[in-house]
């Protein structure tokens, strides 16, 4: 093991997602050798500011913007090679040079993926968590079942073609018998599309996890980037209303092949209120006027989708459990510039649950359905002082400091970065 484990920084969601993970990201990427990707697929995104200049990404880790970190694409991650290639355009486009590898391990979205996530979310009806229809879903199935390709299959084509009739057949065979849709695409041309996009991208793809082995060996600093949050993990998530992947910290050794015991700083962005996108119950959403003003000041629309985000106030039952299942050493709370203005600041601290109370997140679906938010409430900041960034935490407020004291309190864990705006220099590190 190295000497110096502290080289290596995770960064997660400890709420829905769209908490804001790009802008600390970025924070921490400029400074990093490597920037990796562990999980998900282009269903999700960041947005990150640099320079003034905006940058969205969905697949490719943020540390891209820099030019100096090597960006990685893990063996967690799922590739659709198309959005791949586009993404690279993109950032070519931008000026900047793409340093990036892909796992030679990483599953392929393919067309009849995308396909059948079309099927399947009619066919979940009440239990569909809202796909982006990107594929995600059915490409893990895939790999679970057995039946997927990989990237380095892509560049082989005997293997590529035997995986292929078998996958596409599978496939074929439950949208069109199992849920009545039907499949326009042919197996020849998908062959054919596809092994052109693997020589695109033939140098791009690697053992990552030996590229990442040997650069932590030799003392470089690594920095994972975890894409959605806590409550759309497969299995910590509000399940089935989750993405199809682990959002977890613990899934980094497995989505990348880097030992979880390198890793001894785990950031949890927690956002200072609430936003989801797609289905489920949401204890403590905040509806009408109130949201609308919430939602518009905070900017609270899908990266990847555009669609509104459903918004709420903090859920520190959610970031409890987040604290637990990552093993957060910090949090960094964001946004706290768009509560600026409110008297009133309610915190849910619990869940009532027909009479009982809940301070942990339930397995259990009915319970979660009937839960009504415990509200705690705490005396707003005004407006915040000017350039407070340049100033440090001291120079804030004395009731945001007792609302952040009060996080602490609730789910045991230090806020040690706090985000006043969305820029990259309005950030307080305590």
């Amino acid at each position: 093991m190295s000497s110096n484990p502290s080289k290596i920084t995770a960064i997660v969601g400890a709420q829905w997602g769209d908490e804001g993970k790009g802008k600390i990201t970025d924070f921490f990427a400029g400074e990093s050798d490597y920037v990796v990707r562990f999980h998900g697929g282009n269903n999700a995104g960041h947005t990150i500011i640099v320079d003034g200049n905006t940058f969205k990404l969905h697949l490719i880790p943020s540390g891209i913007v820099y030019g100096e970190p090597m960006s990685i694409i893990g063996n967690g991650v799922v590739v659709d090679p198309k959005a791949l290639l586009d993404e690279i355009a993109y950032v070519k486009e931008k000026g900047i040079d793409p340093k990036l590898m892909v796992s030679d391990r990483a599953h392929v979205i393919m067309p009849y993926h995308i396909a059948m996530d079309g099927a399947l979310s009619g066919h979940q009806g009440n239990l569909a968590a809202g796909s982006t229809r990107r594929g995600i879903a059915p490409v893990y199935a895939d790999k679970m079942f057995r039946n997927g390709i990989r990237m380095v299959d892509l560049l082989e084509p005997d293997v590529f073609k035997e995986k292929l009739e078998k996958g596409y057949a599978f496939c074929k065979s439950i949208i069109e018998k199992t849920l009545n849709q039907s499949l326009d695409i042919s197996m020849d041309e998908i062959f054919d599309t596809y092994s052109d996009y693997g020589q695109k991208l033939k140098s791009y793809i690697h053992d990552t996890s030996v590229v990442l082995y040997k650069a932590h060996k030799s003392g470089k600093s690594i920095l994972f980037e975890g894409a959605q949050g806590i409550s759309l993990d497969v299995d910590h998530g509000v399940y089935p209303y989750t993405t199809s992947s682990n959002t977890a910290a613990g899934h980094i050794s497995t989505g990348t092949g880097v030992s979880f015991r390198d890793i001894d700083r785990i950031i949890g962005v927690t956002k200072a209120y609430l936003s989801r996108v797609g289905e489920s119950p949401l204890p403590s959403e905040i509806h009408g006027d109130e949201a609308k003003m919430l939602r518009d000041k905070g900017g609270e629309y899908g990266t990847t989708t555009g669609r509104p985000r459903r918004v709420g106030w903090l859920d520190l039952v959610q970031v409890r459990q987040a604290v637990r299942v990552n093993g957060l050493t910090e949090i960094a709370l964001t946004k706290l510039d768009i509560l600026n203005g409110f008297d009133e600041l309610p915190i849910c601290v619990a869940y009532d649950v027909k009479g009982k109370r809940i301070t942990e997140m339930p397995a259990s679906l009915t319970e979660y359905r009937n839960a009504k938010p415990i509200y705690e409430s705490l005396p707003g900041w005004g407006d915040l002082p000017e350039n407070i960034w340049d100033k440090g935490y001291d120079a804030m407020p004395q009731t945001l400091k007792d609302y952040i004291a009060f996080i602490e309190r609730q789910v045991d864990c230090p806020v040690k970065i706090v985000s006043v705006g969305p820029q990259r220099h309005e950030t307080i590190i305590r």
